[in-house]
């Protein structure tokens, strides 16, 4: 289902031209303590911030990760209160304790992790704890409920337990529950960094019609800057003040300002500048794009050639019968069940038949619950097959002889949050833990945290610092250090990149490949980032309900699911395949960015 397959409800309609969310110089510290309690520091984290908000608009926040982002949206709904300024909402000071419930209704909030607020044990009593808590008829309560989750396309699931559902849906319970309680604005706090890409433009599609149709104000907080394309304006911070503000277009023209703030310009943007700045595109031309669609018609009508066209191209394949495969893993015939013979059974992995040697460097991608995860955890034997069998340089890890102590050390997993791993009190404590409990000498363990923590591009004044006192891009280094300190052969990453800004995501991805090319650790990637993926995979494992749908080269897995709505093909990929069908002279096997800009640059 698609964000335009749900019928908006008649409960609410808001008019626009009214001022709903009036922010003046908003100030909000909090006190740093350290591990006995004391104050340590006063931290700064909204620093003189203003802004007013129609009542209909449709904003978007962004800017890199600490930058205040989530601090400002909590003041929104009345989460937290200024330490200085004032925020009022709706004519409603958040200040003023009595009318924080109020302020609530008003403003609703669906967060990151929609399990962190989710509390009902099947979809519509979760819908209706919002406005059963603000004491609405229970008639009236349940119009609502029927309203809110026909809106979000999940009447289907009404009656299902939320831990049943996908990350997609469980947003949609969320948005659903805000709704129910007739807000007249949504906050959007990163609500999509946890999705697939097909569930990604679903919550968007939801939160553009609810805003164009009934007039809700969106408050949109994200990394993904392809969605703030439409936003009526766009507010840029930076270390807890607004640095930019404007229309998309004012702040994309502003590229090198806006890098500095940790936001890189959506993929169309970057393309319509180079093709601008190299003279493929004039500035009539640029006039005319307003999205991606528009750029590649526009592109293949000129430099096309219908003679020419629509040829086959022929992806040159790994030779497969001079594979080694009593080297590295590999998967035979696994499958595995959970909850196997219960009525919640369902399927993590099907007949997956897999070769992962060393020094490749491999995405996984799927939509939620197609079983990325369970194989991950099946190539360092977190978990073990039902069916089948895990080999490990031709040993089935399943023999009474196979170290699974030994084969975790060779094999490391990092999961989605691997900050979450954590748990010494420094970062020297923390790396050398591994390496100490592979009976490893403290010298010796010594020595391979140091260069760990080098690898990971972290300064050695950090040995004897809390990792809990870093900020979320720093600490992920530390967990990926600390797996690192073991020496193993094969890397396994869980989205590495969840919930980073842009510049945090390509500092840490750039260094996987550095850990790729020169010690030749094999990277095994989840991700549902695709821009990532064409950027730094060589191979693809395409995950469907449990089996392996596609395995092959970068840009062949893509081209073959362009017209897969599943797949979200990046933007240059699906360009090059057009304007190779339009008959144009290009090498379609490219997937890194540098190289699509230099086929482009042939057309000239």
């Amino acid at each position: 289902m698609t964000g335009g397959d749900f019928q908006v409800p008649a409960f609410v309609f808001i008019g626009k031209d009214m001022s709903l969310i009036d922010i003046k110089n908003l100030v909000f510290e909090y006190f740093r303590r350290d591990d006995e309690g004391n104050v340590d520091e006063i931290v700064s984290a909204i620093s003189d911030v203003s802004l007013d908000v129609e009542q209909g608009d449709f904003i978007a926040i962004v800017g890199e990760n600490g930058s205040g982002k989530s601090t400002l949206a909590k003041h929104i709904n009345a989460l937290l209160t200024p330490s200085q300024g004032e925020v009022v909402v709706d004519g409603m000071d958040t200040k003023e304790e009595e009318l924080k419930l109020s302020i609530r209704k008003t403003a609703g909030m669906v967060f990151q992790n929609p399990d962190n607020q989710i509390v009902g044990t099947i979809v519509e009593e979760d819908v209706a704890f919002g406005p059963e808590n603000l004491g609405m008829k229970t008639s009236k309560i349940w119009n609502n409920v029927d309203d809110a989750l026909q809106m979000t396309g999940m009447s289907k699931h009404r009656n299902d337990s939320p831990s049943s559902l996908s990350g997609g849906q469980k947003q949609k319970v969320a948005i659903a529950g805000v709704l129910a309680m007739e807000t007249k604005c949504i906050i959007f706090d990163e609500a999509t960094a946890m999705l697939d890409p097909k569930s990604r433009r679903q919550i968007l599609d939801i939160a553009k019609k609810l805003n164009r149709e009934k007039g809700i104000t969106i408050v949109w907080i994200t990394h993904h800057m392809d969605e703030v394309m439409t936003a009526d304006k766009v507010y840029v911070m930076k270390q807890g003040s607004i640095a930019m503000q404007g229309t998309p277009m004012d702040i994309f023209s502003k590229p090198e300002i806006i890098k500095e703030c940790g936001v890189v310009l959506p993929k169309l943007i970057q393309y319509i500048n180079f093709m601008a700045g190299q003279g493929l595109l004039s500035k009539e031309e640029v006039s005319e794009i307003n999205d991606e669609e528009d750029l590649i018609l526009l592109l293949c009508n000129k430099f096309g050639n219908e003679n020419k066209g629509d040829k086959p191209y022929i992806y040159n394949k790994n030779d497969e019968e001079n594979d080694d495969l009593s080297q590295g893993l590999l998967l035979n015939d696994v499958s595995f069940t959970y909850n196997k013979g219960y009525a919640s059974e369902s399927v993590g992995l099907n007949e997956v038949n897999l070769h992962i040697k060393k020094g490749e460097f491999i995405a996984v991608i799927g939509d939620t619950g197609s079983g990325k995860s369970t194989l991950m955890q099946h190539l360092n034997g977190l978990l073990i097959p039902q069916n089948g069998n895990v080999f490990y340089n031709g040993t089935d890890i399943t023999d009474k002889d196979f170290s699974v102590k030994e084969l975790r050390q060779k094999v490391g997993l990092v999961f989605q949050y691997p900050e979450y791993q954590l748990f010494e009190e420094t970062v020297e404590k923390e790396v050398c833990f591994g390496p100490l409990n592979m009976d490893i000498s403290p010298v010796e363990a010594q020595k391979r945290a140091y260069k760990a923590i080098e690898a990971v591009g972290l300064p050695d004044t950090i040995y004897d610092a809390s990792p809990f006192r870093m900020s979320g891009g720093q600490r992920r280094r530390v967990a990926l250090a600390s797996v690192l300190a073991m020496e193993p052969e094969y890397l396994i990453l869980d989205e590495p990149t969840a919930g980073l800004d842009p510049v945090s995501a390509y500092k840490l991805l750039d260094m996987l490949r550095t850990l790729n090319e020169e010690y030749n650790i094999a990277i095994v990637m989840v991700s549902h980032n695709m821009d990532e993926v064409a950027e730094y995979a060589d191979r693809i494992i395409y995950m469907d309900k449990g089996s392996v749908r596609m395995d092959g080269q970068v840009a062949e897995v893509f081209a073959k699911n362009i017209d897969n709505d599943n797949v979200e093909v990046p933007f240059g990929i699906r360009l090059l395949n057009a304007l190779k069908n339009a008959g144009a002279d290009v090498d379609v096997s490219c997937h890194e960015q540098l190289d699509i800009f230099g086929e482009l640059c042939k057309l000239i």
